[in-house]
C-alpha cells in the first residue's frame, strides 16, 4: 500500500509539473497543435517522452529507496541494527517475583557477531544475552538460566502478559509463547529484505558476473540466444500455417465453418495448460518446447489473418473487378496488401505471447535458456539472478516489438490510409 501511494503521489506531482510548467515552456506549432478536436483522435496522442523518462526513473528510485540502495539519495526506514534490551518479570511457585534484563545484538544477515555481555543480579531471575539477524525473529529461553521451579513470566517491561500475548518494546516486539519462552522480533522497518528484493546495484553486479563467467555451464548470450531461437522457430511455424489458414477462413465459407469451432475453442486455452499434453505427445526436449510455442502463435496468427481478410473494404474489390481484375489479381493486389496491417498486429501479439511462454516451456528439462536460468536461480533463492532474467526478458521483448513496428512501417506504409 505504501509503495502504491508513493507511486501515485510521484505520478501526480510529475504530471502537474510537466503539464503546467514544461509543456507551456516548450509549446511548438505542428499539425497536431492546429487540430481543433483532439479528444478521441489517436493521431493527436503521442507519447510524452518526459513522462517515459520520469516513469523509469521513478521505478528505480522507489526500488532503491525500499532496498537501501547506494544509488538513491533517500531511503525508507531500514531494519533495526544494534544492541537493544528489555526486562521481564518472573514469578516462582511461592508468588515471589524477580526482574531480569535480556540484551539482544541485532546484526546484518552476513555478519556473525558475539553475543553482548549480560549483567548480573542477585534474584532468582538471571540476565540473558543473545544475537539475532535483522528481519528475523528468535526464541529466547530465559527461564533456563533462572533459579527455582515452576517459574513463569508475568510481565515484560512492566506490562502484564499472558501466554500468547505480544508486547511492544523499545526496538521490536516480544511474544510470550505457550511454553513460557520469549520470541523477540526486532523492528523490520520499511525496507525489503535482500532475499525478497535486492538493491539495483546487486542486480547490476550479478549481470556483469554472469555476462563474464556464465551460469550453469553456459554464457549469458547462449541462454538468451537459445530462448530467442526457440521463440523464432515456434513463431515462424505458427505463422506459416496460421496465415494461410486465416486467409482460407476469410475467403471460403466451407473453411470458415470447418475450422472456426477449432480455432475459437483453442484460442482461449492458455499455452501453459498445454504443457502436460505436449510433454506426453512430444517429449521433454526441443521438439516439445517448439511445439508449445507453435501452438501459442498459431491461433493468434490465424485470427489475425482472418480478420485482415474480412476487414478489406468491399468497395476496393468492386473497383478492382470493374477494372477487369482476375481473382488472383484481387487476391494479390487488394486482399493481401489490405490485410497486412491486421497480420502485423497479430504478429506483434503472437511474438509477445511466445516470448512470455518460453519461460514456461523451459521449465521442463532445459539445459540452457532465459527461463531455465530463472527457474534454476529461484531454487537457490538467488533473487538477484531472477530479477536480472526478468529485466532481460522484458528488454528483449520490448526490442522485438520495436523491430516489428519498424518492419511494419517499412513494409506496410499504407496502414491507416483509405
Amino acid at each position: 500500500m505504501i509503495l502504491l501511494l508513493l507511486y501515485v503521489a510521484i505520478f501526480v506531482a510529475a504530471f502537474m509539473i510537466v503539464h503546467f510548467v514544461v509543456d507551456r515552456m516548450m509549446q511548438h506549432a505542428d499539425f497536431t497543435s492546429l487540430k481543433t478536436v483532439t479528444f478521441g483522435d489517436e493521431s493527436a496522442v503521442t507519447p510524452n517522452r518526459i513522462a517515459s523518462v520520469v516513469s523509469v526513473v521513478t521505478i528505480f528510485l522507489i526500488w532503491g529507496a525500499f532496498t537501501g540502495s547506494k544509488i538513491t539519495p533517500f531511503h525508507m526506514p531500514g531494519p533495526f541494527i544494534g544492541d537493544t534490551s528489555f526486562t521481564y518479570t518472573a514469578e516462582d511457585a511461592n508468588g515471589d517475583k524477580a526482574d531480569a534484563t535480556v540484551t539482544v545484538r541485532v546484526h546484518s544477515i552476513d555478519e556473525k557477531p558475539d553475543a553482548p555481555e549480560s549483567g548480573t543480579n542477585n534474584g532468582f531471575a538471571k540476565d540473558d544475552a543473545d544475537t539475532m539477524a535483522a528481519w528475523r525473529s528468535g526464541l529466547i529461553r530465559v527461564l533456563q538460566n533462572d533459579e527455582g521451579e515452576d517459574l513463569k513470566i508475568v510481565a515484560i517491561d512492566g506490562q502484564p502478559v499472558m501466554p500468547g500475548d505480544t508486547v511492544r518494546v523499545a526496538d521490536g516486539e516480544v511474544n510470550l509463547t505457550a511454553k513460557g519462552s520469549l520470541n523477540f522480533t526486532p523492528n523490520k522497518g520499511l525496507q525489503m529484505e535482500p532475499i525478497w528484493l535486492p538493491a539495483p546495484e546487486a542486480v547490476w553486479n550479478r549481470f556483469w558476473e554472469i555476462a563474464s563467467d556464465g551460469y550453469q555451464n553456459f554464457t549469458l548470450l547462449e541462454h538468451l540466444g537459445f530462448s530467442l531461437l526457440r521463440v523464432l522457430a515456434g513463431f515462424v511455424a505458427g505463422s506459416l500455417i496460421g496465415i494461410p489458414l486465416g486467409y482460407a477462413m476469410g475467403l471460403s465459407g466451407w473453411f470458415r465453418g470447418w475450422f472456426d469451432p477449432i480455432v475459437e475453442f483453442m484460442r482461449p486455452v492458455p499455452p501453459l495448460a498445454l504443457i502436460p499434453l505436449v510433454i506426453i505427445w512430444f517429449g521433454i526436449w526441443e521438439t516439445g518446447k517448439i511445439i508449445l510455442l507453435f501452438l501459442a502463435a498459431l491461433w493468434i496468427m490465424t485470427i489475425a489473418a482472418r480478420a485482415g481478410v474480412s476487414g478489406v473494404n468491399i468497395t476496393k474489390i468492386h473497383a478492382a473487378y470493374s477494372l477487369g481484375a482476375s481473382r488472383w489479381q484481387i487476391m494479390r493486389y487488394v486482399i493481401v496488401p489490405n490485410s497486412l496491417p491486421e497480420i502485423f498486429t497479430g504478429a506483434r501479439v503472437a511474438m509477445g505471447v511466445c516470448w512470455g511462454t518460453v519461460v514456461a516451456a523451459e521449465l521442463v528439462a532445459a539445459q540452457k535458456g532465459a527461463g531455465m536460468m530463472i527457474i534454476a536461480a529461484s531454487k537457490f533463492q538467488l533473487t538477484d539472478i531472477v530479477i536480472m532474467g526478468i529485466i532481460l526478458i522484458g528488454i528483449i521483448g520490448y526490442g522485438i516489438d520495436i523491430l516489428m513496428r519498424k518492419a511494419e512501417a517499412w513494409l506496410v506504409p499504407w496502414k491507416g490510409r483509405s
